[in-house]
């Protein structure tokens, strides 16, 4: 898997398109499939600057991880995504690696939906800690978890996680870590 790790793909909506969105129809947010990869895969792409893993990753994401991921649809188009998972060495923390929401969906709140059904999952059960890391410019990803924190009274940590040296000759802003907790209110 790609070693950037970018958090959310969210830039306002215009008027338009939000209510094309909402014409659209009612959006569901479920646990992912295997057969869900190459959807996602897809999503991915069109929500630069995240980084494009190989479709084998999203396959793997969607089985291995599925209880720790969310898959937003509206039809049969996948519109959201959060790929997520449980430290190893610190059960407690979830690491969120990329939020993608599609072009159309973006400014109506999709990113925080998806975080907080996922934290609201069986399989999330014990959290007290939300991890990610986010590029500086990343402002929307910033302004998701900020609001995810506030909602659950919970403190605000951040620092560097991967200087843009680390990154070797690929030009990458650094990556910086945030960290959510103790949750409250869940």
């Amino acid at each position: 898997m790609a070693t950037r790790r970018q958090a959310v793909c969210d830039r306002p909506m215009t008027q338009t398109q939000s209510e094309a969105a909402t014409a659209a129809g009612k959006i569901s947010l479920r646990a992912p499939q295997l057969a869900d990869g190459q959807a996602v895969h897809a999503l991915v792409r069109r929500c630069p600057p995240l980084d494009l893993n190989s479709s084998y990753s999203y396959f793997l994401l969607c089985s291995h991880h599925a209880d720790t991921c969310v898959v937003a649809q509206q039809g049969q188009d996948t519109v959201g995504f959060i790929s997520a998972y449980r430290l190893p060495q610190a059960p407690h923390t979830l690491f969120v690696w990329q939020v993608a929401v599609d072009a159309r969906m973006r400014g109506q709140g999709l990113a925080g939906r998806m975080l907080e059904h996922l934290l609201a999952r069986p399989s999330c059960h014990g959290v007290q800690f939300v991890e990610t890391t986010v590029a500086p410019s990343n402002h929307a990803s910033r302004r998701v978890f900020a609001r995810c924190a506030a909602a659950r009274n919970a403190a605000w940590q951040e620092e560097v996680f991967l200087s843009p040296a680390q990154f070797g000759a690929e030009a990458h802003e650094e990556e910086v870590l945030l960290r959510i907790g103790p949750l409250r209110g869940q």
